[in-house]
């Protein structure tokens, strides 16, 4: 009898997927206790890449949010191939992440503070600024001077999109323009600054910000640590490039736990409208 109900016990199956190894500790957690602990390690406080309909989510009051321009779509507009078309990459992208571009713009409200905010978009080649990601961000900051609210950019990319060429390093520009009139017009801008945080994106809007927050642990910069490494042939300093060094060197104005995030941008709002 022993035996039996032991070889039934060896056979149980365990769903796959409930139980996740933490990239950082290596520590197993459960997959609903990390969702609710918003995708951070409760053991170690690794903060796992979110994405923008659960960054929105996890920002906003409640059924706060309306979102605009949730139709703009990128074209193909170099005829780019690697190894498949630009084409037949957006249309997988598209049907894998259930969006149709990097970044989603909208009104919200956090802690009943209306702001307009855009959220890129990981799980869309890696948040990628292509011309529709500039054309919602400019959009986005003419939206905030138009009503006279906040800007929020909660910022996740690789950087410029290589498959748009030209056109996409042409939104750094187009981007830093909408920041500097909303700038001029005494709006406010706030970045929260995710993981990572690079290239095209941090060399223009994303370093622009009348406060800029990051997420511990966040990649931040232009080019990657070993790109840098590998040019200067050099040993760079420990956790060069992440949040805490960033900070450390006075590129960020303060790191936040995602737990805190709503807490700290509304205390930035009330103060800036004092």
């Amino acid at each position: 009898m022993a035996d039996s109900t032991s070889q039934a016990r060896r056979n149980v199956e365990v769903p796959q997927g409930l139980w996740i190894r933490c990239v950082q500790c290596g520590n197993m957690q459960y997959r609903r206790i990390l969702e609710e602990q918003l995708q951070v390690c409760p053991d170690c406080d690794y903060h796992y890449r979110l994405g923008a309909r659960a960054r929105i989510a996890q920002l906003n009051d409640a059924g706060t949010f309306e979102e605009f321009l949730p139709d703009l779509e990128s074209t193909d507009p170099l005829d780019f191939t690697d190894r498949v078309t630009y084409q037949d990459r957006l249309d997988k992208v598209k049907k894998q992440s259930g969006e149709k571009e990097a970044i989603i713009v909208g009104k919200g409200f956090i802690k009943g503070r209306p702001l307009i905010m855009g959220v890129m978009n990981p799980d869309f080649i890696m948040g990628s600024m292509g011309a529709v990601v500039g054309e919602k961000v400019a959009a986005a900051a003419e939206r905030a001077m138009s009503e006279n609210l906040p800007l929020l950019m909660v910022t996740c990319s690789g950087g410029a999109r290589m498959m748009e060429g030209m056109v996409s390093l042409a939104q750094m520009a187009k981007t830093s323009a909408a920041i500097a009139k909303l700038d001029e017009s005494g709006g406010l801008y706030i970045v929260v600054m995710t993981d990572p945080t690079t290239a095209g994106v941090a060399a223009s809007f994303a370093f622009l910000a009348d406060v800029t927050l990051a997420e511990p642990g966040a990649l931040i910069g232009f080019a990657g640590p070993r790109v840098i490494a590998n040019t200067i042939k050099t040993t760079l300093p420990e956790g060069f490039q992440r949040a805490e060094f960033m900070l450390d060197h006075g590129f960020v104005d303060r790191i936040v736990h995602r737990r805190d995030l709503r807490s700290e941008i509304a205390r930035i709002i009330d103060y800036c409208n004092k």
